[in-house]
């Protein structure tokens, strides 16, 4: 893992802060005029909540949920910038999209009261699943001790997305935590990947080498002789004989 001098750190928490920024002065104005942002959020399967799909995750009920959605933005935004830099826009604009767009369709409504889904939550969400099976899909061992270090530390907020709570967008959360899957499934083999070693060559015995060699033209030299090696006695004898006739006195006569 690289160390996180303050010139990176800032860097990377740089996009989150600023939409912390964005969200706080939202809040101050909404409650400053009573504006009554919360129009704003998501109606679901309503082409005026349509409108909610951009705007809802800019949108805060209470000081309590505003405070409890900033900091988990902060970090887990920063995480995503640091250690997925090549593809983190296109990630968390996926994730706030498809989130959005999930929840426009499949959210709880009511025909006689409007029911508005907002806050960031979604967003928090779908970043902690993304960072956490970004690590499993891709099967990088320094990745995973992220994934490791949100279930540690988010872990718990898996119960959001049981409507446990009826007051609380839990479809918001279901549909951010799946939207943060598919985003991590599409863009694994994009961004940082497993690095794969090459473990150096064993260390070769040229002289052992050398003399086996050797060895090896020796034994073909000899076994080449043997099948060329003439199959003649090293010794011949030969007898001649003489006849009886070829032993007489010639005799001439005159």
């Amino acid at each position: 893992m690289r160390s996180f001098p303050l010139k990176e750190l800032f860097s990377v928490a740089k996009y989150p802060l600023l939409f912390l920024v964005i969200i706080w002065l939202i809040f101050w104005a909404d409650n400053f005029w009573n504006l009554d942002l919360y129009a704003f959020g998501i109606s679901p399967r309503t082409i005026t909540g349509l409108k909610g799909i951009l705007f809802a995750p800019l949108i805060h009920a209470d000081l309590n949920h505003i405070l409890n959605n900033s900091l988990p933005v902060l970090i887990l935004g920063s995480m995503i910038f640091y250690f997925y830099r090549p593809i983190a826009w296109q990630s968390i604009f996926w994730i706030y999209v498809i989130s959005g767009l999930w929840l426009w369709v499949g959210g709880r409504n009511n025909d006689v009261i409007p029911n508005y889904h907002f806050g960031a939550s979604s967003l928090i969400y779908g970043f902690s699943t993304f960072l956490f099976f970004s690590g499993v899909f891709r099967k990088h061992k320094q990745l995973m001790m992220v994934s490791a270090f949100v279930v540690f530390t988010y872990g718990s907020i898996t119960w959001g997305i049981f409507p446990i709570d009826r007051t609380i967008s839990w479809e918001g959360h279901l549909f951010g935590s799946i939207s943060g899957i598919l985003v991590a499934y599409s863009y694994r083999k994009e961004g940082p990947q497993p690095t794969t070693y090459q473990w150096p060559e064993e260390e070769r015995d040229l002289e052992a080498e050398y003399n086996q060699q050797v060895l090896e033209q020796q034994q073909q030299y000899n076994e080449d002789m043997e099948q060329h090696k003439p199959s003649l006695d090293p010794f011949q004898i030969v007898y001649h004989y003489k006849s009886s006739e070829e032993s007489k006195p010639t005799e001439t006569k005159e």
